[in-house]
């Protein structure tokens, strides 16, 4: 029997495809909202950060309902960063909807989200969207959409999927170009014609595999995950099956379905439900809720081994606890504890007394876990990323990356050339004729550390580079790091514009004039590729014959501020990044100068 009733499907793409936005666009064609109702873009994407850097981070469920058929539907990050929501999130469904931008076509993180759902034999339906765009080539981008299919090694039965064109930003869907229509409706008939419905077995034994982790503030922390088999209801007594594969003995006390963007509190769900359910302490993700008498656990959920480490530390410099509310070891540990709970793409060494191992996907995933931290009240240090080896037959490995660039043609030599001294190779090179080139290129995953902001630099900010991770392979040998030293400075005190001007011509800098400084803080770059003491804080000697008035006159340059993710990108290993509520500073490891060894007798 089937539930024909219910649809659960994902929403996968590659960054900026789209996704959000055809939530948006479903919610108000299928009722959930008033007409009357103000409403807000990429209503989604409920996490500041997210509305800030326009990405999803956090996977998230919500339903429609269309002619009496409720559609669940998980809105999945389209970053290659935050891979581990979209594994974990396609263990819910029973189908995805394949998001593929009108003019850019696949990118890397399609490929993987395309990957993951034909591994999992979930059936594909293919969204071309914004057909809108001026330079959309709808034609050659279904062509490369089949030719991903075919490269990944789909089955015949999966390269039948249907084709439905929209643009979400104004809520129409076709079957072909040439269809007048003014809604999604033919969307939604696609997803309730291909996508298969649950199986009804609600007289089976219950078994929910645990997705994903919230928090409640009045019924506590709640487990999420879809109903496999059997029926929960409140008050039930169930089984929590854990990592260990014992049974734990325990009680639901609240049971939520999704309705639009709320949970729903209800008595009772079976098979297919994706619900929401509080009562079981200790439950994580992976863990699977089963039957009472009869504990049965499902296969324990899968991600990819995380490729970049950092280690967080206490931040010990002058100016510590100004800004923060959380400064000790203990509540970094506690945080990080936390964290672990939620994200399963992440790992944390937590061996050490005052500093802490933290291993992800790539640099974005942990700058992004650094700011909501930073944002909570934490006050950390945080080391250079590096890259997490292997050791496989006696030989050391590391991670490698499909690096895929977009430029226009007056860059590809440039960016070449910078990619090669990062141990690239290029694998293929496409000039599609409109002045811009498409490259490819087998990088180690230390050659990513710090490119994002060079090749920014180099292309004048018209590049695009995006990249996947490949295996591994042995060593590649040493990477040239940043070429340039840093200024660093050699006093506590307040920097003066005096100082500034004088020392402009020895590089960039990070500060501006009136900064708080201390001894060893980096407060700028050098143009040359030792390091620099410099004395930020000198003021001009005033006389009968030196007027402070003459100071107006120096011009300074505006000094780099530096975000978080640029800081992360710029320091060497003998330096940190000194993270605050209210700032981000660079600092030497070793803030005294006569005790910091000097870069030439290091060389």
């Amino acid at each position: 029997m089937k539930r024909v009733d219910l649809r659960n499907i994902a929403i996968i793409a590659h960054v900026d495809h789209g996704k959000t936005t055809l939530v948006d666009a479903m919610f108000r064609q299928s009722g959930i909202f008033r007409d009357s109702e103000k409403l807000t873009d990429r209503v989604m994407d409920s996490i500041d950060l997210e509305r800030e850097r326009g990405i999803t981070i956090m996977a998230k469920n919500t339903a429609v309902n269309y002619q009496g058929v409720k559609i669940n539907i998980v809105d999945t990050p389209g970053h290659a960063d935050f891979g581990g929501e979209v594994e974990r999130t396609l263990k819910m469904v029973d189908g995805v909807l394949l998001l593929v931008d009108a003019s850019e076509g696949p990118l890397p993180q399609t490929r993987f989200v395309l990957k993951k759902a034909l591994d999992l034999n979930l059936p594909p339906i293919v969204v071309i969207n914004k057909i809108d765009r001026p330079d959309a080539r709808i034609g050659a981008v279904v062509n490369e959409v089949y030719d991903l299919f075919i490269d990944l090694d789909a089955e015949e039965s999966q390269l039948e999927f249907p084709i439905v064109y929209t643009n979400a930003r104004l809520g129409i869907a076709k079957l072909t170009m040439e269809d007048v229509s003014d809604s999604l409706m033919p969307l939604f008939d696609t997803i309730i014609g291909t996508i298969p419905a649950p199986e009804d077995n609600s007289e089976a034994d219950l078994q929910l595999l645990v997705t994903n982790i919230d928090y409640n503030d009045y019924v506590g922390r709640l487990a999420i995950g879809r109903i496999f088999s059997g029926t929960v209801k409140v008050g039930d007594a169930v089984s929590m099956v854990g990592a260990n594969r014992t049974a734990v003995k325990t009680k639901v006390t609240s049971l939520f379905v999704f309705e639009g963007l709320e949970r729903k509190e209800t008595r009772s769900a079976g098979a297919g439900e994706i619900v929401a359910m509080s009562g079981i302490e200790g439950i994580n993700i992976g863990d699977t809720i089963a039957d009472y008498e009869n504990p049965r656990a499902m296969p324990t959920i899968k991600v990819d081994e995380p490729t970049i480490s950092m280690v967080f530390s206490i931040n010990t410099s002058p100016f510590a606890g100004r800004d923060g509310k959380y400064v000790t070891s203990r509540n970094l540990r506690e945080r990080l504890e936390k964290e672990l709970l939620y994200n399963v793409s992440i790992r944390v060494d937590l061996s050490q007394a005052e500093s802490f191992e933290v291993l992800g996907r790539g640099e974005l995933q942990l700058a992004i876990l650094i700011e909501m931290m930073r944002r909570e009240g934490y006050e950390l240090s945080v080391g250079m990323p590096t890259t997490v080896t292997r050791e496989i037959d006696g030989v050391i490995h590391e991670p490698m990356e499909m690096l895929f660039v977009d430029v226009p043609e007056d860059y590809v030599g440039v960016v070449t050339n910078q990619i090669g001294m990062r141990k690239g190779r290029m694998h293929k090179m496409n000039n599609n004729g409109y002045g811009r080139v498409r490259l490819d290129f087998r990088i180690p995953s230390r050659g990513l550390i710090g490119f994002r902001s060079q090749f920014l630099t180099d292309t004048r900010g018209t590049g695009l580079a995006n990249h996947l991770f490949d295996g591994y392979e042995p060593w590649q040998g040493t990477i040239t790091k940043r070429q340039t030293g840093a200024l660093v400075a050699d006093r506590a005190g307040r920097s003066t514009g005096y100082a500034l001007w004088h020392l402009q011509p020895r590089g960039t800098l990070f500060i501006a004039e009136g900064t708080n400084v201390y001894e060893g803080m980096v407060v700028g770059e050098n143009a040359k590729e030792s390091d620099i003491d410099i004395n930020v804080t000198k003021e001009k000697k005033l006389t009968n014959m030196r007027a402070s008035g003459a100071d107006d006159a120096l011009l300074l340059i505006p000094p780099r501020i530096m975000s978080l993710d640029s800081a992360l990108e710029f320091i060497k290993e003998d330096e940190l990044v000194e993270v605050t509520p209210a700032s981000i500073r660079l600092r030497k490891k070793i803030l005294q100068a006569n005790k910091r060894p000097k870069t030439w007798k290091e060389a």
